[in-house]
Parts: C-alpha cells; structure tokens; sequence
C-alpha cells in the first residue's frame, strides 16, 4: 500500500506543517534468515538540502491498523529505508513513517500488513553455488579418474623428486637424516603437511636402514610424529628398526628449539635435514647451521617472509601450495590426487575469468563485476 494521505497533526506556528513521506512500501528481507522487515519511502518535500527545520523521521509499527502503534526506530534526514529486525515470522505488522519539523509531526495512514519469513535459499549468493558446484564437480571427476587407473599429470616438485637421492646420500655417508615439522603445534596445517611428508621420509630410512633423528616443539606433535614413524616402519617391513627415541621434545621456546638443534648439526654433522612445517624468525639461523655442515637441505613452508632465507640456505625449498601437494605427489593416493587436480582446474577457471573479465571490463561491454557480488 503506498501512502498519499495526511492524518491530523499538530502545527508549529513558528515552521508550518511539514509534508509526510510518500509511496511506502514494506517488504519481507528477501534472502534472509527470517525477523526483519524493510521499509522504503520517498523523502518528504521539506527534506531538502539546507532545511535545517527538517529533523527526520519517526517510524511506528503496530499489530492492528486502527491503534497502537509504537515508535521502533528514527532515520535522520535524506534517508529513505530502515530495516525492522524485531519482527516474529508469521505475524502480520502495519507501519507508519512520520515526518518531524520542529514540533510538528505528519505522518500518513498505515501500511501493511507485513510478515517475515525465512527463505531456505539465499539467492544472493547463486554465483557461489555455482561456483562450488564447478569446483566440486571437477573434484569428483578427476577422483573417479584417478581410480580407474587414468595417469593424472602432476607437475614434478624438484624438492620431492630430491627425496630419495637425499635419503639414499645419508645411507652411503652412514650419517643420519635430521627431519624437523617446523615450531607449531598440530593445529596448524603446515605442521599437519609436514608430518605428512615425514610419513614418506621415514619410510625410506626403513626401507635404507638409516637414522633417523625428529626433534620437535610441541608435545602433541611428538606424539602423532612417533605414530606416523612406527607406521612407516612396520608398512615397510621393519617394525624391529622403530624406536621411540626417533622423534623427541626438545622445547617450546623458539630460540631455545633453534639452539638445540644447531648442537645437534654441529656436533653429528647430519647428511640430510628436511625442514617441513611453519617456521619463523628461526629459519635463517636452522638453514645457515645445516648448509655450514655441507647437508642436503629440503625445506618446505607457506610463510612468505622465510622463504627467501630458505631458498639461499637450502638445495630445494617447496614453495607454499607445494608443501601441501606433497601428500597427494608422494602418495600417488586417488582422492588426494582427484582432489589436487580438481583444485587446479578451479584455479584454471579462476585464471580465466580474470583474463576475460579483464577485457570486458576495459571495453565496458558491461560491468562484469556484478556477477561475483553476493548479498
């Protein structure tokens, strides 16, 4: 119902009375959760720039048409909708949007009745189911693919391809391979691809019968390292070569983990060290220490700042996304490496739209942005 009609108010001699708003629509909040219902209006003819009498607006609601109404909320000048977010779904509301000059109040007859409702859909946000459906789709099928014994193209890592050449150079030395999951704790996802590729190291070391030393920060993270290591060892044959002495808490302060480990480098003078976690301002000092005994450095992290510490200290450093691909590029498993391909076909398609977005949007064929806008 749109308004057009005055009811009776009170005048201010000194401002005259003002003109009400006009054309109010009420509406359930489409895309929503339910308990809200927005207002819209045409401004008053007295709200203009430089009506400084103009105050704003009152907005009243009530359940009848006839009476009761109740102020639920103001809007200053120049506005033209407020939101009601106090409403209960199902029940019907009338509402009146009064103007205010000075003294003197003009509102106009009720509007309504009105209820709110949930939606089960947000169709604001299509563009994102789209899009998760693309990428799901494309997950499932290279999934599929994989099972059925497809050969999924894997860009080669050049640190994983180092692997076993690292293992089998600690085995010919007769020197131990130091593996350190970086200084976080398991809930930290860098920590979890880290100990994921340990599972792959320690394998070797079985297979090789060669040491293996795990020196770790977090005392969860020697717990779920040993279980990965003993697992390793009993898939590859060797449950008799497993000790729990392999992976063992040092300490949680940074600087003192650092320390304890470069001893460890400088007195054993390891062939191989695997840096594979979330590493800080300790990284330079780890990497410096390993290179200064001539080891095979391999590191791999997603902390942008150290990367570069790593790259001039190491032989091989995963870069970011490569350190979590590692589990999928070891293991060869179906989902993993359904699951990586389908992400890098979303990436594929994300890399496309920016290119032809790009051109349409320089041409101003139309705005291309306003298909990724969500509500």
């Amino acid at each position: 119902m749109n308004v057009s009609a005055f009811c009776a108010v009170p005048e201010d001699p000194s401002y005259g009375a003002p003109a009400p708003p006009t054309d109010l629509v009420v509406r359930d909040v489409p895309n929503d959760a339910g308990g809200a219902i927005i207002l819209h209006w045409d401004p008053s003819v007295d709200d203009v720039e430089g009506n400084d009498k103009f105050i704003g607006y009152e907005i009243l609601r009530s359940t009848s048409p006839d009476s009761g109404f109740k102020v639920i909320g103001t809007a200053t000048a120049g506005s033209t909708e407020l939101t009601d977010n106090q409403t209960v779904d199902g029940k019907k509301y009338y509402y009146i949007v009064r103007s205010l000059m000075g003294s003197s109040i003009a509102e106009a007859w009720p509007v309504g009745p009105v209820s709110s409702s949930q939606q089960w859909f947000n169709l604001g946000r299509i563009n994102s189911f789209i899009a998760l459906l693309i990428l799901s789709t494309a997950i499932l099928w290279y999934i599929h693919r994989a099972r059925r014994g497809d050969t999924l193209f894997i860009r080669k890592i050049a640190g994983l391809e180092a692997v076993d050449e690292a293992v089998g150079r600690a085995t010919e030395m007769g020197k131990a391979i130091y593996y350190i999951p970086g200084t976080q704790d398991m809930d930290n996802v860098q920590t979890i691809a880290g100990v994921t590729i340990l599972g792959r190291v320690a394998k070797l070391t079985a297979q090789y019968e060669t040491p293996l030393d795990v020196p770790v920060s977090r005392s969860l993270v020697m717990i779920t390292a040993r279980e990965i290591v003993k697992e390793a060892y009993l898939n590859a044959g060797r449950p008799d070569a497993y000790n729990d002495s392999m992976v063992h808490y040092l300490t949680d302060d940074q600087f003192g983990y650092a320390a304890a480990i470069d001893g460890m480098v400088v007195r054993e003078k390891p062939a191989t060290i695997f840096y594979m976690g979330a590493f800080y301002a300790e990284s330079l000092i780890l990497a410096e220490t390993g290179n200064s005994v001539g080891a095979i450095q391999i590191a791999g992290t997603a902390m942008p700042a150290q990367l570069p510490f790593f790259i001039a200290a190491c032989d091989y450093t995963l870069i970011g996304e490569e350190l979590f691909a590692a589990s999928a590029y070891l293991s060869k498993e179906p989902k993993l490496l359904g699951s990586l391909k389908g992400q890098d076909f979303g990436k594929l398609c994300i890399l496309g739209i920016i290119i032809i977005g790009s051109i349409i949007q320089t041409f101003g064929i139309f705005d291309f942005t306003s298909i990724f806008t969500v509500q």
